[in-house]
């Protein structure tokens, strides 16, 4: 494989995709045995003049769940933290929690969790909180609180985030099954407390600086190079001068950090090359390998598709079912229109940020065709 054949592969793609006007516009990378080419195409609006460029900024959504697996990993190698451990050490609101009995019952009705959730819970998603898609009480509960997972972090502190949390019976019992997104935003809050410092503070000074990332971070302070968020229907969603020109209440590790192609593909080079300079290998091999026991994974597949499970706060591809990405691969997609990967056994990594929220949470069609002309 080479980067120039994939890039000039993907260009083509891409290419019907903006004439089509499914996409106004986009910024791709792929590096190969660390061989780099991106390339960025049309505006940073609908029907606006600003060009795309490389350095322009996307809320990468999803893809932070990324970034807080190797957050928890290095404080994992430091010591200050173990996947063994339990949450309550440093969340005491999610000590004792409780279990509803029917998924579909009231949330007063509930029994004694068989155990206390782990540090490696939240990472493998079986904490037993996420996303509930049963309509039921505790759904509407989690609506009413603000914690039904979405495109934009929550709008309390972290403080009340877990306290809200705390109130509510779990959905499952503590690795029954899996649920999606909530455990990154726990995990967040959890870092920052045994770091002892702003989960940003972290994020930058353990990893973005290690790699030369300059801008890796939960808002930015230059909006204008921010690209519009729209929808699936190309309605707008989030503006350049929006809520991620602002320094949020709640720095979230489940959807809140932006970042550049060139930025975020300088993270994949690290994952793809086995983790230098702020892990080893062992440590990645253990985030990129799948971690659910056949129940879990069963339940995984309900929201991730066939041929596809969960390491550490990433999916992993156990066949090629939904992609052309192979077996071996680990990475994520953002809601907010961002997939990216890394396929340690051809030495590569590569990313497509665009501007379009996905509709669902399957692979949208130009994120299928990218993966497609990738290997082609």
């Amino acid at each position: 494989m080479k980067p120039d054949g994939c890039i000039e592969n993907v260009t083509a793609v891409l290419a019907a995709h903006m004439e089509s006007g499914r996409l106004p516009g986009y910024v791709t990378g792929v590096s190969i045995a660390g061989q780099r080419r991106v390339h960025a195409a049309c505006s940073l609006a609908v029907d606006g003049d600003a060009p795309m460029r490389p350095d322009t900024l996307f809320r990468i959504a999803s893809l932070s769940k990324l970034v807080g697996a190797v957050a928890a990993l290095i404080l994992v190698r430091d010591g200050v933290i173990a996947l063994e451990d339990d949450i309550a050490r440093w969340l005491p609101e999610l000590a004792s929690m409780r279990v509803i009995r029917q998924p579909d019952g009231p949330v007063q009705d509930s029994d004694p969790a068989p155990r206390p959730i782990a540090v490696g819970d939240l990472l493998t998603m079986t904490a037993g909180f996420g996303l509930v898609l049963a309509p039921g009480p505790l759904q509407s509960a989690l609506v009413s609180e603000g914690l039904m997972p979405g495109a934009f972090p929550p709008p309390f502190s972290h403080d009340e985030f877990v306290a809200r949390l705390g109130r509510l019976p779990l959905a499952q019992a503590p690795g029954e099954g899996w649920l999606y997104h909530t455990g990154s935003d726990v995990l967040g809050v959890l870092l920052a407390r045994a770091a002892g410092r702003p989960l940003a503070e972290l994020v930058s000074e353990r990893i973005g600086a290690p790699l030369g990332i300059a801008e890796l971070g939960f808002h930015t302070d230059a909006p204008e190079r921010l690209a519009t968020a729209y929808t699936a229907g190309l309605d707008l969603l989030d503006l350049p001068a929006g809520r991620f020109s602002r320094r949020p209440r709640f720095q979230a590790l489940g959807s809140g950090l932006v970042s550049t192609v060139p930025g975020f593909l300088t993270f994949l080079e690290m994952l793809a090359g086995g983790g230098a300079p702020i892990l080893d290998s062992a440590a990645i091999e253990l985030m990129g390998t799948d971690r659910l026991t056949g129940h879990q994974r069963a339940s995984a597949e309900r929201f991730l598709g066939p041929g596809r499970s969960w390491g550490l706060s990433c999916e992993v591809v156990l066949a090629r079912e939904q992609t052309a990405l192979p077996p071996g691969s680990f990475g994520w997609m953002g809601g907010t229109g961002a997939t990216a990967y890394v396929d340690p056994g051809h030495g590569l990594a590569a990313a497509l940020f665009t501007q379009r929220a996905m509709e669902t949470n399957r692979p949208p069609v130009a994120f299928v065709d990218f993966w497609d002309a990738v290997y082609r």
